[in-house]
This record gives structure tokens, C-alpha cells and sequence, in this order.
């Protein structure tokens, strides 16, 4: 503990973003670039080194932060990027995308804002690549052994540099042209640019690790086949079937998932398009959902020029207070949280509807309104109570030629053929099935991340792809493995 004293005389203070007017003009992340070095051995101070921190319970990566937030406040970047490595394969990820439970779950968050810890990790993982920290690990030697991982998100990602290091031969199957999934084509580029992306999916081409893009498995490749032709195989594709809203006019043109609208968007960034086929360039656009798919649906069509730009939600309006008495410390509370493209849509006012920053809260969709050429025009909503019952007298109708749903995911997609393939167990909620070593029915197949949990966090994902690896591996070398497992297939967060 560097600062015995640090969390009394140091208050919290977070990474600086740009200014609004200056960021909405670019696709660049949305903070000042270095702006964490001048502040973050402070805010590593303000970490109380608890005798039992409930950082950790909270992360289900169990990642080491009492430890690794001394070392920064010490300037010991090297031991530090040693420690946070040892339990994360991409904290650079996690740094910038995660909500971090483990803020919530910090002991000084009892009573007043808790460490920095997230932006202390991407301080750390910026600085591993910056000092040269993060060099490949490949194994000393190969096992003979094959493994096929499908899907190259962060869980995908997390299980093959695992295995690889492990020194099994792994082949990552991506069916998009470049490796990354979601993270690639569904996160913006300015919550997390993709260099990032780049250089850990060159890291692991250096170890050993195998791609190929471009793969439908089900579809280009028979899954009982590749099956067939690996010792192990890992299902890591996602939750990626989208939930709909049975509404009426729902088949009018101009009513998109978001997840239709955000990788198109990616791709201009990219370099493979000019302009998105669905660009909010001067539209009404309305975003139906008010997680954080909704709110990087906000900040693409922000920097797209929308018209105006409006998020609904069903939820009431949270509380900038934790309630003890429905969501104690150390669980992660439900709160009124201010998103960098929720700050952007508030200072550039592009819901004059919506009270601030561009959100209508306890508010449901009734139906959409088209213009006699079966393109929508307008959305019918009504204010609902807690138990999302109508209150009556609250129908209005807001303009909408771009109607962007962000209501989650119920579990992988059943079109690509995978699991009618390989005759694959179903949970009743449509993920797969699997036992406590995350097996599934089928002798040598493995199921993790949102494929089989459901729609989670990314911290969660990569714990996934970690845990799966361990027991993959254990498969394949006859019942032991070095390799960490943080969670089981059962574990879920914290909760009252």
C-alpha cells in the first residue's frame, strides 16, 4: 500500500474525454489521448489494499487489482503488466468496453467513489505495448493435440491464446473477412479503436494461433466434419440472434436491428465502404432500447449527422444513488450513468423530445406510422409504470424514418447450422447446453461464452474463454492442466 492515506486526500478522477464538439467530428476513442499518465499513480493511491477485496468477487476474472493498483502507484509498469496479464488476455478490451462490476464492488465505494480501477487496467495494458510488455508467448514445445474454436470474439479469442500457449495447434473459424466479431463489428470505433484488436490478433498469429476468415462453419464447413477432423472444438459464436418488437407496422422499410446498422457503419471506418447503405445522415432516427448496443447506435448516428436522435427506454428513470435496500454493496447497481455518446447527445441537443441527454425513460413502443409508401414515419409510444403497464393519457408520436432496435440477444444463431449439425442440447432459453466442464452432448465439443451463458459482459466472456481452455485442456492431456479456470459454467454475478 504506497499511500496509506491516499483514498482521504485524493479525490476520484477519471480519464478526460474530448471535447464534444472536436469528437463528434471523427470516429477517434473518445478520450484524451495519454490524458490517464499525468493522473493514474494518484488514483492507483486511492486503492485501500483490503485485507478482503471485494474487487476481486466482483471480476469474475479474479483479477489481482490490489496488487497491480500498488505497482502503478510505485510506477512499476513492467511487475504491473506482469500481474494483470497473469489473469486477463486483453485487458486493452476490458480497460475501455467493460462497465467494471469491480469499481462497484470496491470497498471505498461503501461510501464515496470508488478506484479508477478500469482506467488504471488500460493504463497498464497501453503501457505493456508502449515498453514492449506484451511479447508473444509461444510454447516450448507442440502437444500433437487439434483444437478448432469458432467464433474470434473475446470469449473465442481468450480460449485459443490459451490453448495455443498450452502448445496445442489451434485454428480460430471467423465468418466475417477479419477476426474480432462483435468487437470488431459492433463496438464503434470510438469506444475502442481497432489497433487494439489488431496487434493482440498478431500476437497470437506469432504464438501459433491459426485463422480463417471468411468460414461459415454450418455453412462453408460441416460442423460434424470439422468435428471429424480436430481432437477438441470450442463453440464460441456469440448470443447473435437478435429479439424483435412485435409491434404493428414492424415491417415498414427503414426499421432495422442494430446490429444491421452498427457493422455497416464499422465498415466505413474500415475502409470498405464510402457511405453506410443505412447512414442517419439528416433522418429522425429512434433507437428502441436503452442498453449499451442503443447507446453506441446513439453516438454512430450522432457522428453521422442524424436529424435528431432519440433512445427509448423502457425502465424508469435509475437513481444517481446506489438503494441499499435493493442493490446492497458489493452488487452492481442499476444507475443513472452518463455514456460519452449520451454527453454528446445532450450538448448537441438531438432529442428536443427527451429531457436531456436524448433519453425518453418508462417509455414503450405501441406501433410504427408509415408514409403511404410502406416507409416508416413515425412511432407511436406511450409512458408505461413500473410493471410496464400504459398510463393512460401518455400517447404522443415522435417523428422516425430510422428506427434502430437494441433489445439484446436470446442466444446463438440456430440458422447457421452448427448445432442441427452437430445435434447439439439446448437450454429451454435457446443457448446451448452444457455440463460443468463446459461439455456439451456431444463427445469433444465445448460451449462457452455467450453461446451458452447468454447475453453477459465482456469480462465475462473473456473469464469464459479462459475457463473453457482449462477444461479443454484437461480433455486432451487426461485429466490435468496448468492452465486457470476463474469461473464455472454456473457462476453469475453477484446479486442480492
Amino acid at each position: 500500500m504506497a499511500d496509506p492515506k491516499g483514498f482521504l486526500t485524493t479525490p476520484r478522477r477519471e480519464w478526460p474525454r474530448r471535447p464534444v464538439e472536436e469528437r463528434v467530428r471523427d470516429w477517434d476513442e473518445v478520450y484524451v489521448p495519454r490524458g490517464l499518465l499525468p493522473i493514474i499513480s494518484e488514483q492507483a493511491d486511492r486503492c485501500m489494499d483490503c485485507g478482503v477485496p471485494f474487487c476481486h468477487e466482483a471480476c469474475p476474472l479474479g483479477n489481482l487489482i490490489p496488487e497491480w493498483n500498488d505497482l502503478v502507484s510505485r510506477e512499476d509498469w513492467r511487475a504491473a503488466a506482469e500481474r494483470l496479464h497473469a489473469t486477463n488476455n486483453f485487458p486493452e478490451f476490458t480497460g475501455r468496453l467493460c462497465p467494471a462490476p469491480c469499481e462497484a464492488g470496491c470497498v471505498l465505494a461503501i461510501n464515496q467513489p470508488g478506484v479508477t480501477i478500469k482506467n488504471v487496467e488500460c493504463a497498464i495494458a497501453d503501457k505493456a505495448w508502449e515498453e514492449g510488455f506484451a511479447a508473444p508467448a509461444p510454447p516450448d514445445r507442440l502437444s500433437g493435440r487439434t483444437v478448432a474454436v469458432i467464433g474470434s470474439g473475446p470469449t473465442g479469442l481468450a480460449a485459443a491464446q490459451q490453448l495455443t500457449r498450452a502448445g496445442h495447434t489451434v485454428a480460430v473459424y471467423e465468418r466475417d473477412d477479419r477476426v474480432g466479431g462483435l468487437m470488431r463489428y459492433g463496438i464503434p470505433a470510438f469506444k475502442m479503436e481497432k489497433h487494439h484488436l489488431e496487434r493482440r490478433v498478431e500476437q497470437m498469429r506469432a504464438e501459433g494461433t491459426r485463422f480463417r476468415t471468411s468460414t461459415t462453419v454450418g455453412q462453408d464447413v460441416d460442423a460434424a466434419e470439422l468435428r471429424s477432423r480436430y481432437d477438441a472444438v470450442v463453440i464460441a459464436t456469440g448470443a447473435t440472434a437478435w429479439r424483435e418488437l412485435p409491434v404493428p407496422g414492424r415491417d415498414l422499410a427503414g426499421i432495422h436491428q442494430a446490429m444491421e446498422y452498427l457493422p455497416l457503419a464499422n465498415r466505413v471506418c474500415e475502409g470498405d465502404l464510402e457511405r453506410s447503405p443505412l447512414s442517419a445522415e439528416g433522418r429522425h432516427v429512434v433507437i428502441v432500447g436503452g442498453g449499451d448496443t442503443g447507446a453506441d447506435c446513439l453516438g454512430t448516428a450522432v457522428r453521422e449527422r442524424a436529424a435528431s436522435v432519440t433512445q427509448l427506454d423502457i425502465y424508469r428513470k435509475p437513481d444517481s444513488e446506489r438503494d441499499e435496500e435493493s442493490e446492497p454493496w458489493p452488487t452492481y447497481p442499476k444507475l443513472y450513468r452518463l455514456s460519452a455518446a449520451h454527453e454528446e447527445a445532450g450538448a448537441l441537443v438531438t432529442a428536443p423530445a427527451a429531457e436531456a441527454d436524448a433519453r425518453l425513460f418508462a417509455a414503450s413502443t405501441l406501433r410504427f406510422e408509415g408514409d403511404g409508401e410502406g416507409r416508416v414515419r413515425g412511432l407511436h409510444l406511450v409512458e408505461v409504470d413500473a410493471e410496464r403497464r400504459p398510463v393512460p393519457g401518455t400517447e404522443r408520436t415522435l417523428p422516425a424514418d430510422l428506427v434502430l432496435l437494441a433489445l439484446g440477444f436470446s442466444g446463438p444463431d440456430q440458422g447457421d447450422g452448427i448445432i442441427a449439425q452437430l445435434g447439439l442440447e439446448l437450454e429451454p432459453r435457446g443457448t446451448i447446453a452444457r455440463g460443468p466442464d463446459f461439455a456439451t452432448n456431444v463427445p469433444g465439443v465445448f460451449a462457452a461464452g455467450d453461446a451458452a451463458r447468454g447475453q453477459s459482459l465482456i469480462v465475462w466472456a473473456i473469464a469464459e474463454g479462459r475457463a473453457v481452455a482449462a477444461s479443454v485442456d484437461r480433455c486432451l492431456t487426461g485429466g490435468t492442466s496448468r492452465l486457470p479456470a476463474p469461473i464455472g459454467p454456473y457462476d453469475r454475478p453477484m446479486t442480492v
